[in-house]
């Protein structure tokens, strides 16, 4: 069956691609995938005074987007089966979980476009980023697919399950490559890898873009006691290269966005990743992300 007829079998297909039109054609989906490398040159750019309130403007005003900590990576101070328990404790995923079921339309990209143009070795190209809010229609249907919540949930716990980190929020960089409109009826929940991440280029950008990419509210991350100075968490495992070796010690800076990598990877639990006690992490988080987007 072609794929034409294949989609025409989807209630109110007919409607979804009229207003598709004016999704992003596949031509320049191509070109995104051929110049992915120069967002490192794209990033310092932003640091030249007029280039940088330009693009700042078009493709990263009105940004917000949180990193959502590696629910493995969270001390909870008991020992638990995760899956086993997750019923009577509160995760991080709870925050992605939460917009899904709150969310009227869910759209699954077939693909990551970060990793296929990276022609990523280690993660899932096929785990696309998952798109949420009335905007979603306008998505061009040949890069994915509507979904029910429960297919929604399904993919976010597939990701998790392949060692996807979560980012969420609102991104304008995805209304615009995407061509979609409102973008506050637009929720970004990208499912990214250590080594093809976009936002890879964070360190490049200027610090007024860069600060609308952020960790948790209330999450801390430390170096405990047991550190011995292996340096296995500064191998390439940080995207943002918040992680340094110093006195043989490691040592993390502000940089850091939460995303738990550093911890699931140290062979000494040297590295933790901790609640304030005086911030609700997850209805924090939760709210800040529900003044950005209407679902």
């Amino acid at each position: 069956m072609s794929g034409e007829r294949t989609w025409g079998l989807i209630p109110g297909y007919g409607e979804m691609k009229k207003r598709n039109r004016r999704g992003t054609p596949l031509w320049i989906v191509r070109l995104i995938e051929n110049t992915f490398s120069l967002r490192f040159v794209l990033a310092r750019l932003t640091h030249l005074p007029l280039i940088g309130r330009l693009l700042d403007h078009f493709l990263f005003r009105e940004d917000e987007i949180i990193y959502i900590a590696d629910n493995r990576s969270v001390k909870l101070n008991v020992d638990i089966d995760l899956d086993a328990a997750h019923e009577n404790i509160v995760l991080p995923s709870d925050i992605v979980d939460h917009f899904i079921r709150a969310a009227s339309h869910h759209w699954i990209m077939n693909f990551c476009i970060c990793r296929q143009s990276a022609h990523c070795q280690d993660y899932p190209v096929e785990l696309g980023c998952l798109f949420l809010g009335e905007a979603v229609q306008g998505i061009n249907p040949e890069l994915g697919r509507l979904v029910s919540k429960e297919e929604a949930l399904n993919h976010a716990r597939m990701c998790r399950d392949a060692g996807l980190v979560h980012l969420i929020g609102r991104n304008r960089l995805d209304s615009v490559w995407l061509n979609v409109r409102p973008g506050h009826r637009l929720l970004t929940i990208c499912n990214c890898c250590p080594c093809c991440c976009l936002w890879k280029m964070l360190p490049d950008l200027s610090r007024r873009i860069s600060d609308n990419v952020h960790r948790m509210p209330g999450v801390v991350v430390r170096v405990n006691e047991q550190c011995n100075g292996c340096g296995a968490c500064a191998e390439s495992i940080c995207f943002v290269n918040a992680i340094q070796m110093q006195d043989g010690r490691a040592f993390i800076s502000d940089d850091c966005r939460g995303c738990g990598r550093c911890v699931n990877v140290c062979p000494n639990h040297a590295i933790e990743i901790v609640f304030n006690e005086k911030v609700d992490v997850i209805t924090e988080s939760i709210h800040r992300i529900s003044t950005l987007v209407e679902l």
